[in-house]
């Protein structure tokens, strides 16, 4: 399958389902990690809508996973998988989710504001020029939308770290207009409160792993899940960012923590 990457030996019965929408690539290293003891399967989301990817996912695992699966969602994969779990229960027996976005809008607004104060003014003129390029419409193809994702990406990386320890780059394939489009879809529905509402179908423990210096407020994930899932549980790692697999003073706890999980 094009659109999925096998890690380990089967049984493939953990799922690691990237973040963007649309940055194909971007977990390889913490699924690397975990393929020494587990058999794990990386799919790539193409779809422009949340069903799309949701009924995406549903076939990549029906074809090529071991059921059910843990899934392990990150940044918007974590939304992903949320709504996952509550549309094919059955095919879940654990939701890891990290580094997720706030649940609900009224916990939204901190992350620009964090993310603003951590960028230099010259990285916020260059922001505010990426943003005009990926809501353009006129004489912008999509390779100067990707690659103005791509240096937003970078950017954002950065800044939404805590102290990241030297690691191999990643080949990261991404898609503004998965992006633009998923994202916007999945942000009215935060608006709405319809993008928390699916919890109460889930069945499967949940278990959020979040850093303390994620601009993604902790509370934002915390407190809307506490109030909807039937059994949840919330780890908050200490000096930590937004993805803890490259965090020099976290990712040791980071890894135990999923490795408990996956027994």
């Amino acid at each position: 399958m094009d659109n999925l990457r096998r890690y380990g030996k089967p049984p493939y019965d953990v799922v690691v389902v990237h973040g963007g929408p649309g940055a194909r690539g971007e977990i390889a290293p913490m699924t690397r990690k975990l393929s020494s003891r587990w058999g794990v399967l990386e799919p790539f989301q193409t779809a422009t809508s949340v069903d799309g990817q949701v009924e995406e996912l549903k076939t990549t695992l029906e074809m090529a996973g071991d059921l059910p699966a843990t899934l392990i969602g990150f940044s918007w994969g974590a939304w992903l998988g949320f709504i996952f779990a509550a549309s094919y229960p059955k095919m879940v027996k654990k939701l890891i989710l990290v580094g997720s976005g706030p649940f609900e809008e009224r916990y939204a607004a901190s992350i620009a504001e964090t993310r603003l104060s951590r960028l230099s003014e010259e990285e916020m003129v260059e922001v505010e020029f990426i943003v005009r390029i990926l809501d353009s419409s006129e004489n912008v193809g999509a390779e100067e939308k990707n690659a103005a994702l791509a240096r937003m990406g970078a950017l954002f990386s950065k800044i939404d770290a805590y102290d990241p320890a030297a690691y191999e780059p990643v080949d990261v394939e991404l898609r503004a207009d998965i992006f633009q489009a998923v994202w916007k879809e999945a942000a009215r529905l935060r608006r709405s409160g319809k993008l928390l509402e699916p919890g109460k179908a889930i069945e499967c423990p949940v278990v959020a792993i979040h850093g303390d210096s994620d601009p993604h407020p902790a509370e934002g994930v915390k407190r809307p899940l506490s109030a909807v899932l039937k059994s949840f549980r919330f780890v908050l790692l200490e000096k930590c960012g937004h993805e803890p697999w490259i965090e020099r003073r976290a990712r040791e706890k980071f890894f135990d923590i999923l490795e408990e999980e996956l027994e």
